[in-house]
């Protein structure tokens, strides 16, 4: 799983059927290589994410195994709202 942040949104009008009644949320990692270069990509939102929300993110097969996901094409999907991120016993997020 990725950490990231809840940046934006896509909104697509012409998209796969399976696609049809999920939010597309643009997600920037929180730490690591790719929150350096900027990247940003698109999840799927299983759990109601707003903007600027701290999210759990499942890649690549995983993102496809919850009910909601079903047999939506998607390799990333945000999959919990975090509350709070302890990193070596420092709190470093909290809601």
């Amino acid at each position: 799983m990725r950490l990231g942040t809840v940046v934006g949104q896509v909104v697509s009008t012409a998209k796969d059927p399976a696609l049809a009644g999920f939010t597309l949320l643009l997600i920037e990692d929180v730490d690591g290589p790719a929150a350096h270069a900027g990247s940003v990509y698109v999840a799927i939102d299983l759990v109601g994410a707003g903007d600027g929300e701290v999210v759990l993110v499942a890649t690549g097969s995983a993102a496809r195994i919850s009910q909601a996901a079903g047999q939506a094409p998607v390799d990333c999907a945000v999959v919990a709202i975090a509350d709070t991120v302890i990193r070596r016993g420092d709190i470093t997020y909290s809601k």
